[in-house]
């Protein structure tokens, strides 16, 4: 049916657009309670409106809203207070355990515990929390990521009482914000879309791309603490890019160890499976 002239259009290209233009990592929450059943409506929503690899299903969400689960996360994800302020912390997990026991009660042959299922989960996982994500935020929640899953992986497995063949990949802080921050830059679209074959970057290029990145960035971790200059200054610090993988933020060492944990951590929770076993 053709709508009358003076019937609004609906515009969810234009929705969809704002909604992507609203969207702020949130780290300070009013303690405010989530209306009832949302969460669970949401997370529904979300996996039956995202991809996932064959239908499989290869995740799992565990809900954390009682106030002393929650310190024993914000003990394990390194004190972040906005866990503590926030009625709820989502953990997303890839988990193949429920597969391989639906195939152990069907008489299937067992799979889904190598290198390569582990894959495929943890990316069902990710696309499943960025829906949700997107859903809370149209509800006017605020998220929060936190990478700090990754460095605490056996830690949060054990509180959570995971089983094998199931690891958390990824976290949400979600709740009420109780700040507005600005927009985070970006990089600009010429240094990360490619047209047929990737280019590679020249210097110029990079010099142009990363221009804002390196004055806007800079100027966000000056402005943390009073501290924080002196500690570039201590460290010899000179640039946005030196920062990164300096002992203050990405250490490279550091995280040479923190990928070996987690190919141990991988192989102890039955990812890891070989020819034969």
């Amino acid at each position: 049916m053709i709508p009358a002239m003076d019937t609004p259009t609906p515009d969810p290209a234009g929705a969809f657009a704002a909604l992507m233009d609203r969207h702020r990592s949130i780290r300070a929450y009013r303690p405010d309670p989530l209306p009832a059943g949302l969460v669970d409506t949401v997370l529904v929503q979300a996996l039956q409106g995202g991809s996932s690899s064959g239908n499989l299903n290869l995740v799992s969400v565990v809900k954390t809203q009682d106030a002393e689960r929650r310190r024993a996360l914000w003990a394990l994800h390194g004190e972040q207070d906005m866990i503590l302020q926030a009625p709820l912390v989502l953990t997303f997990c890839a988990d193949s355990h429920r597969t391989r026991s639906w195939l152990a009660q069907r008489g299937a042959r067992l799979g889904f515990a190598d290198l390569v299922s582990w894959h495929t989960a943890a990316f069902d996982a990710m696309i499943l929390s960025q829906t949700a994500a997107l859903a809370f935020e149209s509800h006017g929640l605020g998220i929060c990521y936190m990478g700090t899953t990754l460095f605490a992986m056996r830690g949060i497995a054990e509180l959570l009482e995971l089983p094998d063949n199931v690891l958390p990949v990824t976290s949400l802080v979600v709740g009420w914000p109780a700040e507005a921050p600005a927009q985070r830059d970006r990089l600009p679209a010429t240094a990360w879309i490619h047209d047929e074959r990737y280019l590679k970057p020249t210097p110029a290029r990079i010099d142009a791309d990363f221009a804002q990145r390196e004055v806007r960035g800079r100027d966000r971790y000056l402005s943390f603490s009073p501290e924080m200059a002196a500690r570039w200054q201590a460290h010899g610090i000179t640039s946005l890019a030196q920062y990164y993988t300096s002992p203050l933020k990405y250490d490279p060492d550091l995280f040479a160890g923190f990928s070996a944990d987690i190919e141990a951590l991988l192989a102890e929770r039955g990812w890891r499976r070989r020819p034969g076993e």
